[in-house]
């Protein structure tokens, strides 16, 4: 069965002191609180990584994540991150693609092709962002638009290689914004997104990919959005940077 997880995105938000005690506090919340088969994954600005690591060792649970990595091992590249120095961090999961990446840094999907590569090369699973602007949606090329950002980013791998992603719908449109799709128009779209998956490399495959719902997910609505089908957890924003919020959102899963 494919697996259930909520992935919190602090961004570019918290200072040490407030990072620390935020991830302290949804450990224990979770430890307590949580009954169900969920996977969390905390992705803190990079800059926090080796100060939270210990708080989340011996978490069988709750893991440890990067917000993106370069796409290069090594090399001049002041000011970025390899996949290899993550790795040595002790972290597992890894965003690539978030649409403020694609948008504000210009990334490509062949870039992103490349970062996949490197980051399964280390043993990190990829948190593969897709989604569409308002302007996509209104046109009706959403669809379309969306299938390609897969094709041309992850489509180039084995059936084993693509077992170990995870892929993370965001409507860009929803981002920020406080509005988020309807449960229907998230179920649309996920179970496209599973469907392009078996064209590619079978059902089986498609049924074990884990496929998340990111754009203003709060504990208002992600029971709701959670209950879906094709819906397996979320990539959380705003609501992740609030431990009692987060966590709520997490008890949205349901098995």
């Amino acid at each position: 069965m494919r697996k259930k997880i909520v992935a919190g995105n602090w961004k570019m938000n918290k200072t040490l002191d407030e990072a620390v005690a935020l991830v302290s506090e949804v450990v224990n919340m979770i430890k307590d609180e949580v009954t169900g088969e969920v996977n969390v994954v905390l992705c803190p600005p990079a800059l926090y990584l080796t100060t939270l690591k210990p708080y989340l060792e011996g978490q069988t649970r709750v893991a440890l994540g990067a917000q993106n990595c370069h796409e290069k091992a090594s090399g001049a590249y002041t000011g970025e991150i390899s996949a290899p120095m993550l790795k040595s961090l002790g972290v597992r999961y890894v965003i690539l693609g978030h649409s403020e990446r694609r948008q504000y840094f210009g990334e490509t999907n062949a870039q992103l092709a490349e970062k996949v590569n490197i980051a399964l090369a280390n043993g990190l699973t990829p948190i593969f962002c897709c989604g569409e602007s308002l302007e996509q949606r209104q046109t009706e090329v959403h669809l379309d638009f969306v299938r390609a950002q897969l094709t041309e980013s992850l489509f180039h791998l084995s059936p084993e290689q693509f077992a170990s992603i995870v892929i993370a719908y965001e409507p860009i449109w929803a981002i920020g914004t406080g509005l988020t799709a309807t449960s229907d128009q998230a179920q649309e779209m996920h179970a496209m997104l599973r469907q392009h998956i078996a064209s590619q490399y079978g059902q089986e495959v498609a049924d074990n990919t884990s496929i998340l719902y990111g754009g203003s997910a709060n504990e208002k609505n992600a029971a709701e959005l959670f209950a879906q089908p094709d819906v397996d957890g979320g990539l959380i924003g705003g609501a992740s940077l609030k431990s009692r919020e987060f966590t709520l959102v997490v008890k949205g899963v349901k098995n």
